[in-house]
């Protein structure tokens, strides 16, 4: 055999795509197809899962055709996947019973907010290391079963079956054979027993979800079945799988305590591996499941910011910078030094570890020779600042994961500007490492499916195949940095509800 090449399936939100990548981690070829989005009323967002499903195999055959690969080069399949967002099947047939319920989606807000009165967070925080919210899948499935007529008898009656997009995908590549995931998909859905490592039955009897519905729980690295030979001509073992925000942090090799990447995108997502040790946040801040190998369970600490790259939007869009990101970034470096304005982006509310979704947005600090500059550096700075929020929250939630030198590894659209890149090391006072190559979810999928076809003997000899980083040291004096975050703790509070 010549090469060994891995295949990854990544399931996201706006498409799906398929990257094959040689076994140290260079990408060779890849495809994709876009992914509508579907908002009956307020607040809802679904995807047709029929559509996800043929997608997978046109992206998975248009991948390997456009490669100079044999088949036989190809040696596994990674899957990662929009976390939350959940379907609900007939068993028989194969069809949904309803279109997939998506992560965004909102409908279920009422049901949190009513067990939230009851008293019943803090039973599930301990549980699930999650907070009761509409994002993740527990209460979209019960939604489902109390919505589709008959579903909740059928589900009883063991008919229908359920799961996240990696587990609908798996179980079409399939032909129906497996129904299963992996343990950081299902630590996403309010169900799962982070320390047991099993469907808690506290949770299923709260949220009223059968466990016939819910699939098998298998370790990142696993044998998840094989793709039919009709996709490509012969089978193709499945043989790794995680969560977008999970796959990502092992495709920027974050394996250790105390090892943590930042993705800046739309907003951004922040997680700490906190190692075997499950932490408990005092910041309201995620404790998830960063990984599972070898059936040893690996903890993260994960933090969201709504508003990062939307930041840079809404300069374009509602202060009317013309020519996207670069002018506006252009405009910001144009900025008078210390000039004092604070820009709090909170135009759908503060994540964590505010958690304030009424909170609205402002600026602060104007004088009269401030301008559009000033208010464009503020804007780039807040992202920095609202990950440095996110950095002391962790910090205090997992002090001995900070016990070494801490680096803060970054990917996503906003990282490719190496001058805002900069501006993050100087404001979090961290040293920043710039991924070279930004499809850090993908290869992460990637990476768990070559440890589980045996491309790789260890955990770390995977993670050594992640792409090379440009490293950034803070260069701005203490002093500075300190004034500038504490004019931002002054303005936070001024916009809460």
């Amino acid at each position: 055999m010549g090469r060994a090449l891995i295949l990854a399936l990544d399931l996201g939100t706006t498409s799906t795509r398929a990257i094959l990548f040689d076994h140290e981690g260079r990408p060779v070829a890849e495809a994709g197809r876009p992914l509508r989005q579907s908002y009956p009323h307020d607040g809802w967002v679904e995807h047709d899962a029929e559509e996800i499903a043929a997608a997978c195999v046109a992206v998975i055959r248009e991948a390997v055709e456009k490669s100079d690969a044999s088949l036989e080069e190809v040696v596994a399949l990674g899957i990662t996947n929009q976390r939350e967002t959940v379907v609900v099947w007939d068993k028989a047939t194969g069809r949904p019973i309803h279109p997939a319920i998506v992560w965004q989606d909102r409908r279920t807000a009422e049901a949190c907010e009513k067990l939230r009165k009851e008293g019943r967070e803090a039973e599930v925080t301990a549980v699930t290391g999650l907070l009761l919210d509409p994002y993740f899948s527990a209460t979209k499935i019960a939604w489902l079963l109390d919505n589709v007529p008959a579903a909740r008898a059928r589900a009883q009656a063991g008919q229908l079956l359920a799961g996240t997009m990696d587990t609908w995908t798996i179980w079409k590549l399939t032909g129906g054979a497996r129904h299963v995931t992996d343990a950081t998909n299902a630590s996403r859905t309010l169900l799962f027993d982070i320390q047991a490592q099993d469907w808690s039955d506290e949770m299923l009897e709260l949220f009223g979800v059968p466990r016939a519905l819910l699939p098998q729980v298998l370790d990142c690295a696993a044998d998840f079945g094989e793709v039919g030979a009709q996709v490509l001509g012969r089978p193709l073992p499945i043989r790794g799988v995680a969560g977008d925000q999970q796959a990502a942090l092992m495709g920027q090799g974050c394996i250790r305590p105390g090892e943590m990447k930042a993705t800046y995108g739309t907003g951004c997502f922040m997680l700490l591996n906190t190692g075997a040790a499950r932490p408990v946040s005092a910041s309201r801040l995620l404790t998830t499941v960063a990984a599972r190998v070898d059936g040893q369970a690996t903890y993260a600490l994960e933090g969201s910011i709504f508003v990062a790259g939307a930041a840079i939007q809404w300069l374009g869009e509602g202060l009317g910078i013309t020519g996207g990101p670069r002018a506006a970034e252009a405009l910001a470096r144009a900025a008078k030094a210390d000039h004092g304005v604070v820009v709090v982006p909170a135009f759908t509310g503060l994540g964590a570890p505010w958690w304030d979704a009424k909170a609205r947005g402002a600026i602060f600090g104007l004088t009269r020779d401030a301008g559009l500059p000033e208010i464009a550096a503020a804007t780039y700075d807040a992202c920095a600042l609202q990950s440095r929020d996110l950095i002391e929250a962790m910090r205090a939630d997992a002090p001995d994961a900070f016990l070494g030198e801490a680096q803060l590894r970054i990917d996503g659209g906003m990282s490719k500007s190496a001058w805002f890149s900069q501006r993050l090391a100087d404001l979090t006072g961290l040293p920043v490492a710039r991924a070279s190559y930004q499809e850090t979810t993908a290869l992460g999928a990637a990476l768990f499916a070559g440890l589980g076809a045996g491309l790789y003997d260890s955990l770390e000899a995977a993670a050594r195949a992640r792409p090379s980083a440009e490293d950034l040291k803070p260069a701005m004096a203490v002093h500075a940095r300190e004034a500038a975050y504490a004019r931002w703790l002054d303005a936070v509070p001024r916009v809460r509800s």
